[in-house]
C-alpha cells in the first residue's frame, strides 16, 4: 500500500479534526503522552505535516473517533486512516533524554516538568489548588489532582528541582521554551510569589525563555516582579470567554471576573509587551464563536494574545462526558481568529515563550498564516 504524503494545508485540516475527534491507537506505544493534570490532557503527542501537536487519545472520545493510527514502528513512524482508510504517514516523537534522569533528592525528572509539543518544557509548580477538593467552587474541567493521586508527579516542585531539570533538558533534548504555571495557592498573590522564585531559580541556571502562568494577582506589582525574576511572557488564563459561562463551569475562578481579568492586562501588557501576555480559552464549553471572537477583539486590541484551543473532556471529571467542540466550530473560531491576528500583526512567531508559542494544543498558528 502506498502511503500519501501530508502536505501543510491538509496537515491543518487534519490537525483540527484530530483535536476535536480524537484518535484511536493500536496499544501504548511509542510518543510522550500525558494523563491527568493541571491542563490540556489525556493525550499524546503526534508529528503531523511537520508540526508536532498534542491528540486526544484517551478520552471516551477518542474511542469512538473515526481516526485510527497504527502501532508505530522503532522510528516512530505510523500510518493514519480515517474510517479505515489511509490519509499519510504521522510520527510518534520519542520520550526525550532527560526523562531516564534523577534529581539530586532523588526525583525522576519526568514528575517535575514534561516536555509539550515538541520542544517547551511545562511544569506546575504547585500540584494543588485551593478551589480543586470542593466541587462548589473547583473548576469543572480541572484535574489537577489526578496526576498527583496516581503517583506521576511531585505536590511541590522547589526552584532547586525545576532549575536541575530545565538545564538538563535544555542540554540534552534542546528544549526551547519553559512553562511555569501553578495551582491557586491563595487568593492574595494567587502563585506570583512561588513563580517568581521558580523563575528566579531556573534563569540563573540556564538562558531559558520563560512564561509563567496564575490568575491575576491583587496587586499588579507582581507583574513587574515576575518580568524582574526573568519571566519572558505571562498567561492570565479565562478559560471561557462569558461571564455567565465562566460562573457555571468555574464558579470559583468566576469570582475573579471577566472585567477584572481585562484590567489586569491592561497593566500587565507595558511590562511584558505587545503579544507577550496570553490567555488561554477553552473552545466548546458553552461560549458561542461570537462571543469567543468578541472577546478575541478586545483582547488583541490590548496587545493580549488570546490562545483559542478544544475544550478536551478528561476522564473523571464532572465534565468527563460533555462533547468537545465539532471540528466546524473549530474552524468557525479559528479561521476568523487567525485573519484578527495576522491584520493586528499579533503572531505566535513571536510570542518569547509559552502555550501560544509551543500552540501544540491547537492549530491556531497554522490559520494565522
Amino acid at each position: 500500500m502506498t502511503v500519501p504524503t501530508l502536505g501543510t494545508l491538509s496537515g491543518r485540516k487534519l490537525v483540527t479534526d484530530l483535536q476535536s475527534f480524537g484518535l484511536q491507537i493500536g496499544g501504548d506505544k511509542g510518543g510522550i503522552a500525558r494523563k491527568g493534570g493541571a491542563g490540556p490532557s489525556d493525550h499524546k503527542a503526534i508529528t503531523i505535516a511537520g508540526q508536532t501537536v498534542m491528540v486526544p487519545v484517551y478520552t471516551s472520545g477518542a474511542q469512538r473517533s473515526p481516526f485510527q493510527a497504527s502501532p508505530p514502528d522503532q522510528s516512530g513512524a505510523s500510518t493514519l486512516l480515517r474510517d479505515g482508510r489511509a490519509l499519510g504517514t504521522i510520527h510518534f516523537p520519542a520520550a526525550p533524554r532527560f526523562y531516564g534522569l534523577t534529581t539530586a533528592d532523588g526525583i525522576p525528572y519526568w514528575k517535575v516538568a514534561l516536555l509539550h509539543g515538541r520542544d517547551t518544557l511545562a511544569t506546575t509548580v504547585h500540584q494543588t489548588c485551593i478551589r480543586y477538593a470542593d466541587r462548589r467552587t473547583s473548576c469543572q474541567f480541572c484535574a489537577i489532582g489526578q496526576s498527583l493521586e496516581a503517583g506521576r508527579t511531585i505536590a511541590y516542585k522547589t526552584p532547586a528541582q525545576l532549575a536541575e531539570v530545565a538545564k538538563a533538558a535544555v542540554e540534552l533534548d534542546n528544549v526551547r521554551d519553559m512553562v511555569l504555571t501553578t495551582g491557586t495557592p491563595n487568593v492574595i498573590d494567587r502563585g506570583a510569589a512561588v513563580l517568581a522564585e521558580s523563575a528566579r531559580a531556573i534563569r540563573a541556571a540556564v538562558d531559558l525563555p520563560l512564561q509563567v502562568q496564575c490568575e491575576p494577582p491583587r496587586d499588579h506589582g507582581w507583574f513587574q516582579r515576575l518580568r524582574d525574576a526573568g519571566a519572558d511572557s505571562l498567561g492570565m488564563h479565562l478559560e471561557a470567554a462569558t461571564q455567565a459561562v465562566r460562573e457555571k463551569i468555574m464558579p470559583g475562578k468566576a469570582t475573579v471576573s471577566v472585567d477584572r481579568y481585562m484590567d489586569a492586562f491592561a497593566r500587565a501588557v507595558p511590562v511584558f509587551g505587545r503579544g507577550q501576555v496570553n490567555t488561554y480559552i477553552l473552545a466548546g464549553l458553552g461560549d458561542t464563536a461570537a462571543d469567543i471572537l468578541a472577546l478575541a477583539g478586545r483582547l488583541i486590541a490590548l496587545g493580549v494574545y488570546p490562545f483559542v484551543v478544544p475544550f478536551v473532556p478528561i476522564s473523571g471529571t464532572p465534565l468527563e462526558n460533555h462533547a468537545p467542540p465539532s471540528s466546524d466550530f473549530m474552524k468557525s473560531v479559528l479561521a476568523p481568529l487567525g485573519r484578527m491576528l495576522r491584520e493586528a500583526n499579533m503572531q505566535s512567531t513571536d510570542i518569547r515563550a509559552g502555550c501560544g508559542r509551543c500552540g501544540a494544543c491547537s492549530s491556531l498558528s497554522a490559520y494565522e498564516q
